[in-house]
């Protein structure tokens, strides 16, 4: 057997055993304890991760570490707080660094946002959406980039929206979505000579239990169904669909990705059932 042919048997032997490459690796979250978030914790404990994740409530940590306990290699490093709030996310990334052994990758998943239209949202509003969004993932990546560094390079995913490119209402929203499409190329340029790569991932309207559009499904089926009627297959996209990218990309078999911008959303026409 060749060198060539000998590099290809170990990679589909080392693919069986550990289909990403994701085992004893070690990843940060934030916003890990619901929806989305919550999903990538799932996947990534389920491939042997490590995995360290934050929230603002305690509860749906707590509910998290449960769930997960079963089929985790390692116990989750958790902690309760607002990545918005000055020197905590740094400190959280830290800790996690220290419990984990290291990390290999974060996804800035954190995100919301703040006031209504224009005529009523004020300044605050919208320097409140950009922090919970474009701030907290610029603040998460630096904080993360000593120990990216330390292993060798590594990953990093922020979560953007179909709102940052398919414009909506509350244009504050769609405009710290857009920034962080355009953060995740300029960082990967950056960060590409330290092995670090850089992506984002835009999402169309998630169908989570309690959330908006499951409300909708619930308490106005027609008008969910003229909603979802514009999507080719008449569906949202799942939290899970959108987790699975999230991970891919966080995996050495994406080793060829940086600086991409990656909708998942069934070519989803418009964020909302308004239009645009």
């Amino acid at each position: 057997m060749d060198s060539t042919s000998a590099q290809a048997h170990h990679e589909r032997a080392r693919f069986l055993a550990d289909p990403l490459g994701l085992a004893g690796r070690r990843f940060l979250v934030t916003g890990g304890s619901r929806g989305l978030g919550r999903e990538i914790v799932h996947l990534l404990v389920a491939a042997g991760a490590h995995v360290a994740t934050c929230a603002r409530r305690p509860e749906g940590l707590r509910r998290l570490e449960e769930d997960v306990a079963v089929t985790a290699a390692a116990p989750l490093y958790t902690q309760a707080l607002d990545v918005t709030e000055p020197g905590r996310l740094e400190a959280f990334t830290a800790a996690a660094a220290d419990r984990l052994g290291g990390l290999d990758g974060v996804v800035a998943n954190a995100g919301g946002a703040h006031g209504r239209d224009l005529r009523s949202a004020t300044a605050a509003d919208w320097a409140a959406t950009f922090d919970i969004n474009v701030v907290h993932a610029q603040r998460l990546v630096k904080a993360a980039l000593p120990h990216l560094g330390a292993a060798g390079g590594g990953s990093a995913v922020l979560i953007s929206s179909i709102s940052g490119w398919k414009p909506a209402p509350q244009a504050q929203y769609g405009a710290a979505k857009a920034a962080l499409i355009s953060m995740a190329k300029s960082l990967a340029n950056e960060l590409g000579p330290d092995n670090i790569r850089v992506n984002a991932v835009s999402p169309g309207s998630m169908l989570i239990p309690g959330r908006r559009w499951a409300r909708m499904q619930e308490q106005d089926p027609q008008a969910f169904a003229r909603f979802t009627a514009q999507i080719p297959g008449g569906q949202l996209v799942t939290p899970q669909e959108v987790a699975r990218t999230v991970v891919f990309l966080l995996s050495p078999w994406s080793s060829g990705i940086s600086g991409a911008h990656i909708p998942v959303d069934r070519v989803q026409n418009a964020p909302t059932p308004d239009g645009y």
